[in-house]
């Protein structure tokens, strides 16, 4: 590997470690103004500096990040399609690689939709952009999407899904956790990141699911609304922080985002 591509890879998952914390805060590319996220700008500042990468779209990119963090940047560069419209499987590229390249990102990630009538067409998409990140050193990130089509979330799916990407050349595959998740990393031979999915019910879920999934064999989590739609956005990424990178138990990472929390309302001015 090419040392551009090893350096851009190693700033996202921290060689010390072996793992990576990113935030996702791409969802408004289909899914427009989500509760917590209608000011970007405004979500990404307290946490950006707790995340080891951030992976925005470009427009939200060049409106709300401040361009002298030195956070790796992943840059969403798939869409045209919305939860409004008829299939969200029905991605193209959307950012030019000359503009990623000038937006001085770590890596370019898209959705790949297997299984669905638009399979070809999204798995070509990362082909060209592997082939294009090859020239410039740039790693890609592939997200094995499901759509609307939650159910697919099981591990014989997600290990297809997985392995199809690395085998294209993805340097990186963004998941699913699901049972019998190590089956899934086991068959991939590049580092996987879960997705954080939907807000789950309480932020000890979530931690559990963090932690689950570095056990078996995960390199990291790309979490966007459990973290930002949490009440305490701060106290949770760090927390987050505590069970991806030090091996907490999520009781133990759980006790750390309640007392960040206890003292985060302490600070709250009440005027």
């Amino acid at each position: 590997m090419d040392w551009g591509m090893r350096n851009r890879i190693n700033r996202i998952i921290k060689p010390d470690t072996g793992h990576t914390v990113m935030l996702a805060v791409d969802h408004g590319y289909f899914l427009g103004a989500m509760n917590r996220i209608e000011d970007p700008a405004a979500t990404i500042k307290p946490l950006i500096q707790f995340c080891d990468a951030l992976m925005p779209t470009r427009g939200v990119l060049r409106t709300s990040v401040d361009p002298a963090t030195d956070t790796p940047i992943v840059l969403r560069v798939s869409g045209g399609n919305s939860i409004a419209g008829p299939d969200l499987a029905n991605e193209g590229i959307t950012v030019d690689f000359e503009d990623a390249i000038r937006l001085n990102v770590a890596a370019v990630a898209l959705s790949v939709y297997i299984g669905t009538e638009f399979e070809n067409q999204t798995l070509l998409n990362l082909t060209e952009l592997v082939n294009q990140g090859q020239t410039f050193g740039i790693p890609v990130l592939a997200v094995t999407a499901v759509g609307k089509e939650l159910e697919k979330r099981d591990a014989r799916y997600l290990k297809l899904c997985c392995r199809i990407s690395a085998e294209l050349g993805a340097a990186i595959v963004k998941t699913y956790y699901c049972e019998d998740f190590e089956e899934v990393v086991k068959g991939c031979p590049v580092p996987v990141v879960i997705a954080g999915g939907p807000k789950l019910e309480t932020e000890l879920d979530a931690l559990k699911m963090a932690y689950d999934a570095i056990d078996r064999g995960a390199a990291g989590v790309d979490m966007g609304r459990n973290i930002w739609q949490s009440d305490f956005p701060v106290p949770m990424i760090r927390a987050i922080r505590e069970v991806v990178h030090k091996g907490a138990k999520p009781e133990e990472a759980h006790e750390l985002f309640k007392q960040l929390r206890s003292e985060s309302e302490k600070n709250v001015d009440p005027a």
